[in-house]
């Protein structure tokens, strides 16, 4: 028994020793952000040791609240206080129970030692690389996949990294490793190496808005960013831009992803032709037909874009027909609302399943015009302190959580809440006084 309270005692003290040259804190932060596509229960278990430790720690360190990290944590406010008139009690419980770390993580930066600009520059290291070894581990995964079965699309999309992971998720963490990699000002090898490995990476997940974005990010820091000579600058962007496209043009599972939305733009029910023979016609839905169009056909399909403005078209209905500009509906109860829109106008009842993919209008449609301020406020905040800052990878970060979450309902997701809580909280809490940027 004394043995073990010896090491119980050592292992105290050496987490003391830890925490004192703040190394167990970065750690901490670390394992949180690189289990990120592992099982959701694992990172919960790296959200869990980090809060304990720094909750039990507190009482050593100086507590400092800086007023950004308010906005957060006033958003869990409002979601708890929606079970006032939530539509579904037991839906709101549930959601409040995942989106706890929106009040628990800003709270335990606040507990946390002055974060330096250096232990992010570790932080984000340390998760650019191991998100460099997830690519190249599905990567593999995909090669012996395509050798048992022959079949080309397990190089691509869900299918690369399964469907639970999500494609667009995990281009989103990788985009923010590719930033790392893109700002070092000297470039060794393996920095090029990564970089190709996560650019090649990203195409192949084919997610349409981050190919976009991340292509217009890398632009803007060649042009604005970048020291190196004029000539270095065009013949890398000449590299990026002619690889981004001839990815979009010759390869068939990338084109048909950016040739569906470009078809539905300007045809009315064109074929789907991406259906096995057993099944019917399917006829992909376009924009004008989600926005307008009352009534569909069991075998309408919509394709991203369409999908996403018939999601707008029925917020607004349903604007319109509740009282919900103050209130919203209660936080994740929505979705019954979207089922009952879906069979309003005759789609495919699985359409039903799915929510918003818009977090602007998710964020409305549950908890009113004051939970959408908090999110917009908290995206032009942190987008306005990496611009003050200069910090290319705070940027980076800001602009595609502004992008994407015209796209998807990041919040919604145990991943994309944490991405999102610990980048913003990491990010706004650094301390920069005179210290080297990660932007060189």
């Amino acid at each position: 028994m004394n043995h073990i309270l010896d090491c119980l005692k050592k292992v105290s003290n050496k987490m003391d020793e830890l925490w004192k040259n703040k190394n167990l804190p970065v750690y901490l932060l670390v394992a949180m952000l690189v289990t990120l596509p592992l099982k959701h229960n694992i990172g919960s278990l790296a959200c869990i040791v980090f809060l304990l430790f720094t909750f039990y720690k507190a009482k050593k360190t100086d507590f400092s609240f800086p007023k950004v990290l308010l906005l957060p944590i006033l958003l869990y406010v409002l979601m708890f206080i929606s079970l006032i008139w939530t539509i579904d009690n037991k839906l709101t419980i549930k959601g409040l129970q995942k989106e706890v770390l929106l009040l628990l993580i800003p709270f335990a930066f606040c507990t946390l030692p002055k974060i330096t600009r250096n232990d992010v520059n570790k932080i984000i290291k340390w998760y650019s690389f191991t998100m460099v070894g997830f690519a190249i581990f599905y990567f593999l995964k995909a090669i012996v996949r395509f050798i048992n079965s022959g079949d080309k699309a397990v190089f691509f999309y869900h299918e690369l990294v399964t469907l639970e992971l999500n494609a667009i998720y995990m281009s989103v963490f990788a985009s923010l490793a590719l930033f790392y990699f893109l700002v070092q000002k000297k470039k060794s090898i393996i920095d090029k190496t990564t970089f190709s490995i996560l650019i090649v990476f990203i195409l192949l997940l084919s997610s349409k808005n981050i190919i976009v974005v991340d292509l217009i990010l890398i632009i803007i820091y060649y042009l604005f960013f970048s020291t190196i000579p004029i000539k270095t600058k065009l013949i890398i962007l000449s590299t990026v831009i002619i690889l981004s496209i001839s990815s979009i043009l010759f390869i068939k599972p990338i084109r048909e992803r950016f040739m569906i939305e470009f078809e539905t733009i300007f045809v009315d029910s064109s074929l789907n032709k991406n259906i096995e023979e057993n099944q019917g016609p399917i006829y992909n839905v376009s924009l004008k037909q989600a926005w307008s169009q009352d009534q569909f056909r069991q075998n309408d399909f919509f394709p991203g874009t369409a999908f996403r403005l018939f999601q707008i078209r029925i917020f607004i209905e349903m604007l319109k027909e509740r009282n919900i500009l103050f209130t919203g509906f209660g936080l994740d109860a929505s979705q019954n609302k979207i089922k009952e829109k879906v069979k309003e106008h005759n789609l495919y009842p699985n359409y039903g399943e799915f929510n918003f993919h818009n977090q602007y209008i998710q964020i409305f449609a549950e908890l009113g015009i004051f939970g959408f301020l908090i999110v917009i406020s908290m995206l032009f905040v942190t987008f306005r302190i990496g611009i003050v800052n200069k910090d290319f990878i705070h940027i980076a970060f800001a602009v595609t959580m502004i992008v994407l979450f015209l796209t998807e309902s990041f919040l919604s997701r145990q991943r994309g809440i944490i991405f999102f809580i610990v980048f913003y909280s990491m990010f706004n809490s650094v301390k920069y006084c005179n210290e080297q940027k990660i932007l060189k």
